[in-house]
């Protein structure tokens, strides 16, 4: 990860430069001077940039998804957003959340291996005072959860793998399943200490509570979807997504349309004069016969051909030959 320097960092060597203890032009040549990057074999780099951006939108929508749930189960301000997506060894991982914690350990078939989802005590205590009536402000202390409190948590945050799941099913449609709820992190193993693991940091507010939530995906259990985090396979799998969702609203649509259907009984061909004078009582002579079968036209093709007759007291036709192509009318 590139260093950022904080602003204390950066008055100190400023301050430094001013001074006279740091020479500008000694830090322009060795910024010059080919520098040797030392590589830790402990913290390999098994996602790439691209693998990293794609788990960051995935986990963007997840974080908005998780917004509106906590928000409508709490009943009060809630927000979430993605505060980072990094990449570190699972040792690491562990060694970086409180003593104390909600570990939600979580399976999401058909991915093989399990995953966890930590919830900053800040947090899970000021979820858990706001389901029980409270005004959702965190406890100073943090203690062991009783029976009633560890039901409670592993019940809201079962159902906040559905938004997991949701949010995963542009690449794969799983089933997240929560599998264990623990406390003290010393006792979740699940993978060695040395493998790589993606890291997705949640900044979360609620009220005025803040924490962060953490998910841990280990890059043995994701593996199998690799090739599938890349930009452009993500990016394709969303426009044929869209396509296809476009193309049922369109199917859709077409279904519900409605068309004129017209039975033709016959036609007739007389003078504008005639047509003047034409008035009650006049009959007009048609060119069919009373044999001859009725064309039934849809929109302006001829599709049917039918048989005049009566329906329940009213004019109908009986459906006696469907044209296998669509007919057009001479002009």
């Amino acid at each position: 990860m590139t260093e950022v320097l904080s602003q204390a960092e950066i008055d100190a060597l400023l301050d430094a430069i001013s001074s006279g203890e740091m020479n500008a032009e000694e830090l322009k040549k060795e910024e010059m001077e080919r520098k040797v990057k030392s590589y830790d074999f402990k913290r390999a780099l098994r996602f790439s940039k691209d693998q990293i951006r794609t788990l960051t939108r995935i986990h963007e929508n997840y974080a908005r998804l998780l917004t509106t749930y906590f928000s409508a189960q709490l009943r009060t301000f809630v927000q979430i957003s993605v505060a980072s997506v990094d990449q570190l060894p699972y040792e690491e991982f562990i060694r970086s959340i409180p003593k104390m914690t909600i570990l939600n350990i979580f399976e999401a078939e058909p991915l093989e291996g399990r995953m966890v989802m930590e919830i900053n005590p800040n947090i899970a205590y000021a979820m858990l005072e706001r389901l029980l009536g409270g005004q959702g402000v965190a406890p100073n202390k943090v203690g062991a959860l009783t029976e009633i409190e560890t039901t409670i948590m592993e019940r809201i945050f079962s159902r906040a793998l559905y938004n997991f799941a949701e949010a995963w099913k542009t690449v794969i449609e799983i089933e997240p399943e929560l599998d264990l709820l623990e406390v003290n992190p010393q006792f979740m193993q699940i993978v060695s200490p040395n493998e790589t693991v993606a890291v997705i940091s949640f900044s979360t507010k609620i009220g005025e509570t803040t924490g962060m939530i953490n998910l841990c995906l280990p890059h043995v259990v994701l593996e199998p979807l690799m090739v599938k985090l890349s930009a452009h396979y993500w990016l394709s799998t969303q426009k044929k997504v869209r396509n296809e969702h476009e193309m049922q609203i369109l199917e859709e649509r077409v279904r519900t349309a409605k068309l004129p259907v017209i039975a033709e009984l016959g036609t007739s061909a007389i003078s504008v004069g005639e047509f003047l004078h034409l008035t009650v009582g006049d009959v007009i002579q048609l060119e069919q016969r009373t044999e001859d079968m009725v064309k039934v036209r849809v929109g302006q093709k001829t599709k049917y051909l039918a048989r005049p007759g009566t329906s329940r007291g009213r004019a109908a036709v009986s459906i006696e030959n469907v044209l296998e192509e669509e007919v057009e009318e001479d002009e």
